[in-house]
């Protein structure tokens, strides 16, 4: 099969087309045909040779994907093959052929393609058991998102905004702004013209948000603290803007604040099911009637996985970056 390996660690220049062998399937596993696959930033950390694969995962990027079940062990499972599916898998989604726990594999929803059922899962694995599992967004509580246009930021603001909750967003354009309020939230805060505690503070009626959703970290933290609102919740999904902050633990002590984090990759597979059993009760429904839709940016094919990877690190990208093979 063809599939996109990373030669070492390096630029978008290193990921290179190469052959490898069709994966096997272990058991509770089936095996994809790949039509799609998602680009994330976890892809590019991988590249740049810091983020490595989970013990025993494949070295190919890639961590979602969508096709055709072409084989695998079904027992215990309600998928079989011809069945076209999306997945969260731990590696090898760059590649036409991608093995993947069934437990993590979702059925396309209704009326979606195969690119835009692969944009899914990274993202909304890890919004759903950031925000509603582990920062526990609970009806009438609001949230704001860091990086409102981004893949994780743009499914952060659907699913929220679906279920009912009032939702801002923070993004580095005016552009991007507008484009989160077109998903969804309430307002879009251009970080680069405005501070964002003082807009979410002036929007709240002082009272600031619930739970906080950020990827950028650093200097955000000390201003994410004073716009929290009592009994608030910070989660962290990365540090894009450094891995270090001075706090004023007073305020997380008096306003019974809590900080918090994640990372998707290295948690189990039963973990996972049970991201996967939540979505497809409460989010799949929502995708069904169009109420959560597609943020496709740009399609690539296979074989300009550089070209995609050199995209994302520009920034200038609205939702998601895909691939098809």
């Amino acid at each position: 099969m063809r599939a996109i390996e990373i030669t070492q660690p390096g630029g978008p220049e290193v990921l290179q087309i190469c052959e490898r062998p069709v994966p096997s399937f272990k058991a509770g596993e089936v095996l994809i045909k790949v039509q799609a696959a998602g680009i994330n930033r976890p892809d590019v950390f991988q590249r740049t040779g810091n983020y490595s694969p989970p013990p025993g995962a494949s070295d190919l990027p890639g961590l979602e994907i969508a096709g055709e079940i072409v084989d695998g062990d079904f027992a215990g499972s309600s998928f079989k093959k011809g069945d076209l599916v999306c997945a969260l898998v731990q590696g090898g989604g760059y590649a036409e052929y991608c093995s993947a726990p069934a437990a993590q594999c979702l059925p396309l929803p209704d009326g979606w393609s195969a690119v835009e059922a692969a944009s899914l899962p990274e993202t909304f694995f890890t919004v759903w058991s950031n925000v509603f599992d582990r920062a526990r967004l609970s009806p009438g509580e609001t949230l704001l998102v860091q990086g409102g246009s981004s893949g994780i930021g743009a499914a952060a603001i659907q699913i929220a905004t679906a279920l009912g909750h009032r939702v801002f967003a923070t993004a580095g354009s005016d552009e991007k702004c507008r484009a989160c309020e077109a998903l969804g939230a309430e307002r879009g805060i251009n970080y680069r013209s405005e501070d964002f505690a003082a807009v979410i503070k002036a929007a709240t009626d002082g009272k600031g948000v619930n739970v906080i959703l950020d990827m950028v970290a650093g200097d955000y933290v000390p201003r994410e603290i004073s716009c929290l609102a009592d009994d608030g919740r910070l989660v962290f999904i990365a540090t894009l803007g450094g891995s270090s902050a001075s706090i004023d633990f007073r305020q997380v002590l008096m306003r019974r604040l809590t900080i918090t984090g994640s990372t998707l990759r290295p948690r189990p597979i039963a973990f996972k099911a049970a991201i996967a059993a939540q979505l497809r009760e409460r989010v799949w429904p929502l995708l069904a009637a169009k109420k959560i839709k597609p943020v496709i940016f740009k399609t690539f094919p296979l074989e300009q996985a550089a070209q995609a990877h050199t995209l994302m690190e520009s920034s200038s990208h609205i939702g998601k970056i895909m691939l098809t093979t």
